[in-house]
Order: C-alpha cells, then structure tokens, then sequence
C-alpha cells in the first residue's frame, strides 16, 4: 500500500479517537476545555501504547532473540498507562461534576473492575500494533522476496536466451559449411539468410517480448534456410496466420521447436515432412508442428538435447499459468507433434 494512504488512514483513525469525547460532551453544561483535555487522557494513553510498539518494540525486540524486552516493557507500559488512565478519569469524574452531585464513591470492586478495563484496553492497542507491524514487516519482506524471485527469473531467462544464439548458430553454421561442398550460390543463399536471423538475434533477443511479426519472418527465414538443403523428397508445409502482428510475445520461443522438427523430422532415405502451422489470436498463439520422426542413431552424437529442456524452463518462467505444451511421439512411433500454446494477457 502507499506510504501516503497509510500516513492518511493512521491520521484519520486517531483524529476518530480524540475527537470521540466531544460527542458526548457537546450537551454538558460545564463542558471546557479542560474537561475535554482530561477526557483525552484515555486515546493518548493507547496512542502511546500503540506507536512505542509499532515503531519501536516489534521491529527491535519482538523477532529478536531479545524478545524477553518486548514483554516486560508492555507490562510495565500496561500497568502504568493503565493505571495513570484510571486515576486521571478518576479526577475528571470527581472534579467536573456538576455543583449539585457530590463527588463519586466507588466500592474495591469497582476500583479494581475499572482498572483491569483500562490495561486490558492498553494491552488491546498493544496487541493491535503488534500484529499490524507483524504484518507490514511480512509484507515488505514478501515483495523483497517478490522483486528478488523476478530478478532471478529475468536473469535466468536471459541466460537461457543467450544460451540458445549459439546452440542454434552451430547448428545453421554446419548446414552451411555441408553446402558449400557442393552448391557455392546456394551457400551464399544461406548466407543472406542467416545475416537476416542474426539481425533478429542481435537486436530483438535482447528485449523481454518481440512482436509477434518479428517472430515469424524470423522463423521463415529459417525455414528457408534449411529448405536450400533438403531432398525434394522432404514434404515442408508452412503456414502462418496471424490475426495480431503486434502481439508481444517471448522471443525465440519456437525456434527450439521448429529446429527439433528439421533434426529428428529427416530422413535421407524414407519419405519425410514436416507441418508448421502457427495461428495469432487476440490474446493467444499456438504453434503446432507435426513431423516424421526419425530418431537419431547411437552414433550420431549432434546436439545434446537442450533445446526443449530450455523451452520447458522458458515457458515456466515466461508462461508459468499461461501455458499448455503437448509433445510426444505417436503410438506407432512414425510421428511427432508438438503443440503449444501461450496466452499473453494483453
């Protein structure tokens, strides 16, 4: 809450309490100053209380191991405002009373009735400042915790961010190097089109969310990347409709997924596809892939299996509650799909 609201409503609650002597006094013939003074001895008693508790004895002593502090000094604060309380409405009750009532007479009974109702009081505005601070404290230590979990999370994010530039360069950059062997204009194709990923990745990766526009012409550039280099016997099948370019989405989301799909989606001797078809909604996108799976043999050591892991830890920090990621290979163990779907909140 803000400090101003807070100063506001502590200002107005003892405003409340000093002033509450009037609404009874207003109509008494020997109302003064002074009597409204003495009636004001009881509201400044549990102000008393309340703020050495609240800016003093919680904070310092409460969660201390010097807690034995916080104790006796309310106990001390209690019988002694307490009992200061009763004497001094004991006075105004004897001093003010008008000419023709004669001075109260109160039995043990009362005395003690009435003492124990004012440190009970006093020990009630002790009670109630020490369980609010409690709570304020709580709550300024959970937005710390707050602020230093979004901290981590950023940062683990960013991390996880610059972790998939140079696992996907490797990769595009072997693709590269396979072709030159044996089409040098195809190469330089390629060239042209890592050069207009890498513009993404320098400029847009370093940004929290991108464009959902930015996203895809990035992913068709890689697309078309590694369509230079498949057989004609690869079926690729593309579609993209997006309803809301300027969506702001994670960047470097679907990459992992698009690059799993042309890594285990390949085979150089068996027909092969893969189907990317990715939907912009209002407030919704959804990336479905689907291809043939081919797993990679025992000997082929390329990759190390990161990419969906990082994609798994980037939807839990990104898309915690907002996410719903199917994958998985069929029964026949023919073909993969991957599904997933984020929910901006925009």
């Amino acid at each position: 809450m803000n400090k101003q609201i807070v100063y506001l409503l502590h200002i107005a609650i003892w405003a409340m309490m000093f002033l509450s002597p009037l609404t009874f006094l207003r109509h008494d013939a020997d109302f003064s100053v002074q009597k409204y003074i003495m009636f004001c001895v009881s509201p400044l008693t549990l102000m008393i209380t309340f703020y050495v508790n609240y800016l003093w004895l919680v904070p310092r002593y409460f969660l201390s191991p010097e807690r034995r502090t916080y104790w006796i000094v309310n106990a001390i604060m209690l019988i002694a405002l307490g009992r200061t309380n009763y004497l001094l409405m004991s006075y105004v009750h004897d001093h003010f009373s008008s000419a023709l009532d004669t001075p109260m007479e109160r039995t043990i009974i009362e005395m003690v009735f009435f003492s124990v109702r004012d440190i009970f009081n006093v020990a009630v505005a002790a009670a109630l400042a020490t369980a609010l601070r409690l709570v304020t404290l709580w709550h300024r230590n959970e937005e710390a915790r707050l602020e230093a979990e979004k901290a981590r999370s950023e940062a683990e994010l960013k991390m996880l961010r610059n972790q998939i530039n140079p696992h996907f360069l490797l990769n595009t950059l072997n693709n590269i190097y396979a072709l030159t062997a044996f089409d040098a204009a195809k190469a330089q194709e390629a060239i042209r089109q890592l050069s207009r990923m890498l513009r993404h990745l320098l400029y847009d990766n370093e940004q929290p969310t991108v464009a959902l526009r930015d996203e895809v012409e990035f992913l068709e550039n890689y697309i078309s990347l590694m369509r230079i280099r498949l057989p004609a016997s690869v079926d690729v099948d593309c579609k993209f409709s997006v309803s809301n370019p300027q969506m702001q989405i994670a960047p470097l989301l679907f990459i992992s997924l698009v690059e799993n799909a042309f890594k285990h989606g390949i085979s150089p001797t068996e027909p092969s596809f893969i189907h990317i078809v990715i939907t912009g909604e209002s407030d919704s996108v959804c990336c479905d892939i689907t291809n043939s799976n081919h797993p990679k043999t025992s000997g082929d050591h390329s990759g190390h299996g990161i990419g969906l892991q990082q994609v798994q830890r980037r939807l839990d920090i990104a898309y915690h509650d907002s996410h719903e990621w199917q994958h998985g290979v069929s029964p026949d163990g023919k073909t993969y799909r991957s599904l997933l779907r984020v929910v901006t909140h925009q």
